[in-house]
């Protein structure tokens, strides 16, 4: 055996000595190792339109992000629409420019529900007809339509697997898809904190809620990622959920610049979702949240399965004391 183990090294030897060639790079075939798959996500904004929030007018918001599309070169976000928000906002008289202003960027637009209603609290087929009502102002906007749902609250139905299973089939029927989030770092809760700090009268640090506010999506990014690799083997294409909001207007080009020093690859819609795992189904005793976090519950993977400032109490606390400098106990 000794004898075989030196004629192995002895041929691998010669092997290496071959590959190097005089006037020629060197190639090494031996210690190499596959690579790490690169880390992709594609951008996605809920609840479009959105009205007026702490620092922003509506118009004002929706220059920002076209903008910082265009000077940070993101293909193709997905707005997730609520077509009865253009009518009943405040704001909303604006709010079919600032949609096709969207779509001018390289946007695109899919459904969101009409009213936005949580599925847990509705019928399968009131939430049905709700769907079917977006799909009619939807299907007017031609090439920037795609046929994806995602669901208010990543609410699927809670522990009712009867209407889960009726809204998947009636999904089906119609064509469409769920427009599955794998990344999601509750910034609609940072959005609300900040608009109770402006209407309290609070002093909010600017620089502090941008670093905040990056800080926690980058995070969010990593842990979706592992727990991915966890629970497929491979780190598949993601969508991270955004909202609307003020502060992705003003810090989604901090947050963009850092996603990409991190080693994440900004993707289109598209190209995300035509990755296979968007239409796994997991079989989960509650159907909500991301679609990581429900494989990993389905594959009973070691816990964490939840990133921690999606919990309102941890997040909240670091917005007390990070951005409002009130000493409240910081979270992690």
């Amino acid at each position: 055996m000794t004898g075989l183990r030196f004629v192995l090294k002895a041929m691998i030897a010669c092997i290496a000595l071959a590959m190097v060639v005089p006037g020629k790079r060197t190639i090494s075939v031996i210690a190499s190792t596959p690579p790490q798959a690169a880390k992709r996500i594609a951008l996605s904004f809920d609840d479009v339109p959105r009205g007026r929030g702490a620092f922003l007018t509506p118009d004002e918001r929706t220059a920002r992000l076209v903008e910082t599309f265009r000077s940070r070169h993101v293909p193709q976000p997905v707005f997730f629409l609520n077509p009865n928000r253009i009518v009943h906002f405040g704001d909303g008289i604006d709010a079919p420019k600032r949609i096709a202003a969207y779509v001018a960027a390289g946007g695109v637009l899919a459904n969101h529900t009409n009213t936005h209603p949580k599925l847990s609290k509705v019928a399968a087929d009131i939430f049905l007809a709700d769907i079917d009502r977006a799909e009619a102002y939807l299907k007017t906007q031609g090439k920037a339509y795609r046929p994806w749902l995602r669901f208010p609250y990543l609410d699927e139905g809670g522990p009712d697997k009867a209407k889960r299973d009726a809204v998947r089939a009636g999904l089906a029927a119609r064509g469409m898809m769920n427009g599955y989030a794998t990344i999601d770092g509750s910034d609609w809760n940072m959005e609300g904190q900040a608009i109770a700090a402006r209407k309290a009268g609070k002093a909010i640090d600017m620089d502090a809620l941008r670093d905040l506010y990056v800080e926690t999506h980058v995070r969010s990014a990593d842990f979706g990622d592992e727990l991915a690799r966890r629970a497929l083997g491979r780190s598949p294409a993601h969508v991270l959920l955004l909202h609307e909001t003020d502060m992705a207007g003003l810090f989604l080009g901090d947050l963009i610049d850092a996603l990409r020093q991190d080693g994440w690859e900004i993707i289109g819609a598209d190209e995300a979702y035509a990755d296979p795992m968007h239409r796994e189904r997991p079989d989960v005793a509650w159907t909500a949240g991301t679609m990581i976090e429900q494989l990993a519950w389905e594959k009973k993977l070691a816990k964490p399965r939840w990133y921690e400032r999606n919990d309102v109490k941890v997040a909240n606390a670091l917005f007390a004391e990070r951005v409002l400098h009130e000493k409240l106990g910081a979270g992690k």
